[in-house]
């Protein structure tokens, strides 16, 4: 009797999910516990893991929307193993999407090797496999081949943009280009609706549904905005004896603790040292807007950005941690964000956020709060600027600087407490020492 494959609950809370892409298909053999398809919810992604070892039968596409309990396929546990499946279960042809339409196949020319006509097919799974789903099915859209397509995703993964990509080159590349190429390598177009002096102007629109996590996000911005009294304070903080340190004891520090020595830890033990002089900013109103609720612990959430959307793993009691603690935690939370295995537990409680622009290149910003939190640190791109230094000196210098930003929660925290809390960070980080100290 074929075993169901049911949505597995993600967590509490959550009772609707969105199908990903399937790894088989229908006809495919599958082995016990063998990764069988995405489900995304508003807070984290999952995958479902087959039941049975046995032939697969799938009765749900990707992009379904589905509840948890629903069944999605079964699983024939009594069926013949086909003769194609490896020793290890895997089908050895490849599984595309269950829901992507299939590329159309150019004319069948003859091979000039069977060795090499091999070879080929070999090439063009491997390029089919690494792609995403959405990727997949765009570049048939698009008549992009794959195998010319440069991944910019973790481990070389070919997303979406990078086939967008890949179908504007041609077009970049001018009419004389496009006539130099093979008949079978231009990509077919829309009918252009405009037409100027460098050829034809392409004006193409593309609708995709927002995912869950997408609208969970949106829907947590408004919220803040709506909710809370947000305002931002800013500061700037010389960085050169935060990167001196780093750069004189990294290799040490990476040998003892196996893990880099990053500017967060720094930021984060700073913004641990700031919320104990002001409790404040670690605190919730609750109780219908008219109680506050302190926490004696620092539980930091750092937001961490995916091809999916902005994920905030939390740092639980990071006021007991060592920099190497820190580091640790930080490195497999990037990690398993970016492979969307994290859990719904690891990513909510946290008291306060710091989010860190800088690593796309942001001088400066405005972050969001994330509720029910009073308190968000927002770290930026370190550039050299004119100051004075040493201070009071009267004497210019070109320093590492960062602008810091804190937007908070006016209900809860003044200005003036703030702006202290932004002066208790920069001191910190222009004196390491401090934090040694328990200043």
């Amino acid at each position: 009797m074929p075993v169901d494959i049911i949505i597995p609950s993600p967590g509490e809370s959550i009772t609707e999910v969105t199908l990903g892409a399937w790894h088989k298909r229908t006809g495919d053999w599958v082995n016990k516990d063998e990764p069988l398809v995405e489900i995304e919810s508003d807070k984290v992604t999952l995958e479902v893991p087959a039941p049975e070892s046995g032939l697969l039968n799938v009765t749900a596409d990707t992009g379904a929307e589905k509840k948890v309990g629903d069944r999605i396929g079964s699983i024939d546990p009594k069926a013949a193993k086909p003769a194609s499946a490896t020793s290890d279960g895997a089908s050895r042809e490849p599984s595309p999407q269950v829901s992507s339409p299939k590329p159309q196949a150019s004319p069948p020319t003859k091979p000039d090797h069977p060795a090499r006509s091999a070879a080929a097919v070999e090439r063009a799974t491997e390029d089919a496999a690494r792609a995403t789903s959405v990727a997949r099915k765009m570049a048939a859209d698009k008549g992009v081949d794959l195998a010319n397509v440069t991944g910019t995703g973790p481990s070389g993964r070919i997303s979406k943009a990078d086939v967008l990509a890949a179908s504007e080159t041609p077009r970049r590349a001018g009419p004389a280009a496009q006539a130099a190429a093979p008949a079978s390598a231009i990509t077919p177009a829309a009918k252009p609706a405009i037409t100027s002096a460098l050829g034809p102007v392409h004006r193409e629109l593309r609708r995709e549904k927002m995912s869950k996590l997408r609208q969970r996000i949106a829907e947590r911005l408004v919220q803040a905005q709506h909710n809370a009294a947000m305002l931002t304070t800013f500061n700037e903080v010389d960085c050169g004896e935060m990167m001196r340190l780093r750069s004189l004891h990294k290799e040490d520090f990476e040998k003892r603790y196996g893990t880099g020595l990053g500017f967060m830890s720094f930021f984060v033990k700073a913004a641990v040292s700031a919320l104990q002089a002001h409790p404040r900013v670690n605190a919730y109103i609750t109780g219908g807007g008219d109680e506050i609720e302190y926490h004696d612990f620092c539980d930091i959430s750092i937001a961490v950005g995916t091809e999916k959307g902005l994920v905030v793993p939390v740092i639980r009691n990071a006021e007991l941690m060592s920099f190497a603690d820190v580091e640790a935690t930080i490195k497999d939370f990037a990690a398993r964000a970016k492979a969307g295995k994290l859990t719904i537990d690891e990513m909510t409680g946290g008291t306060f956020t710091i989010s860190n622009g800088g690593t796309y290149g942001s001088l400066n910003s405005t972050p969001i709060l994330n509720p029910p939190q009073s308190g968000i640190l927002g770290m930026h791109a370190i550039k050299k600027r004119a100051v004075e230094y040493p201070k009071d000196s009267g004497s210019i210098a070109l320093r590492p600087m960062m602008y810091v930003a804190l937007s908070y929660d006016h209900r809860i925290v003044d200005g003036a407490e703030a702006v202290g809390f932004l002066v208790h960070i920069k001191n910190a980080i222009e004196n390491p020492e401090r934090m040694l100290l328990g200043l």
